[in-house]
């Protein structure tokens, strides 16, 4: 986990009940907890801007499924070889109009990067659009998890964070419209197809954005080495936010001061920092251990 050296914000909202820890507040009852939204039932359908002119290709059998599965991603050729066209029959069978060209694996050469892990296949596509902030929070379940991004800009770091984000059943990653990862084919490789299944929801300042999710019931948590106060000594409310910082300096100074609390995750003092994309697969696991109330 990356370290930021700010201090705690002095005057934050009451924090959740530790479970044994003493909560530090200031004129507030130390249990207080966010008021859920109602689930209101039926989910509305979420807004999404396509960029229809924004393409590249994605590759790697479990990113070229889930693409062709994701009915929001725009496609427009598929390039395999005839023995990975048929692992990827049934999705391609769903995109009746998809123009398929069958070529030899040293056909791929032209088309991606020296480095690129393509197992065959790849898939020339137009860029997701993102999802806005304010039609994402009228469709948020009573119970949910978030994941901020502040300023993470490598791909293979983005796209192995969306992937823990799938897997722990994260409602949406949220990341600043500048100083963030491209979601391309490598973020897509190393997202194991987790690109298509999350919502990508993209706000303008992330510091304004937390004034959004406070009213709508979520805590900011933010991962800072340097916290006093460690994720496990935090009950679990009902609406999370985790906030982590950027490869090199961590969170940036406004976004910390404007978290509901900082909290750490020790490690052995051998060991500086975690990668974030580690940082982050841990903290949603030590988070999803609690139940949300």
């Amino acid at each position: 986990m990356d370290r930021t050296k700010n201090s705690p914000p002095r005057n934050r909202r009451p924090r959740p009940d530790g479970g044994g820890s003493k909560a530090q507040t200031s004129g507030s009852r130390p249990n207080a907890r966010p008021t859920p939204r109602p689930n209101r039932g039926s989910r509305p359908r979420l807004e999404v801007v396509q960029k229809r002119q924004d393409r590249h290709w994605i590759y790697g059998i479990h990113a070229v499924k889930a693409a062709l599965a994701n009915r929001r991603r725009i496609v427009h050729r598929l390039v395999a070889t005839a023995d990975a066209l048929q692992e990827i029959e049934t999705e391609v069978a769903r995109r009746a109009d998809l123009k398929r060209d069958i070529i030899g694996p040293e056909g791929f050469k032209s088309l991606l990067p020296p480095d690129a892990v393509h197992q065959n296949l790849a898939l020339d596509v137009s860029a997701l659009g993102p999802v806005p902030l304010e039609p994402f929070l009228a469709a948020t379940q009573a119970t949910s998890t978030l994941l901020l991004l502040d300023q993470v800009t490598d791909p293979r770091n983005f796209g192995a964070i969306l992937r823990s984000a799938v897997a722990f059943d994260v409602a949406a990653v949220v990341v600043p419209e500048r100083h963030s990862a491209e979601l391309g084919g490598v973020a897509a490789k190393a997202a194991s197809g987790a690109l298509d299944m999350m919502p990508i929801v993209q706000v303008v300042n992330l510091s304004r954005a937390f004034e959004q999710l406070k009213a709508a019931g979520f805590w900011i948590i933010g991962l800072d080495a340097d916290a006093p106060q460690t994720l496990r000594s935090y009950a679990r409310p009902a609406r999370s936010a985790i906030v982590l910082g950027s490869e090199g300096r961590g969170l940036r100074r406004l976004v910390a001061e404007r978290c509901d609390l900082l909290v750490s995750m020790p490690i052995n003092s051998r060991i500086e920092s975690l990668n974030v994309a580690v940082a982050a697969g841990v903290a949603l696991y030590e988070l999803t251990q609690k139940p949300a109330g």
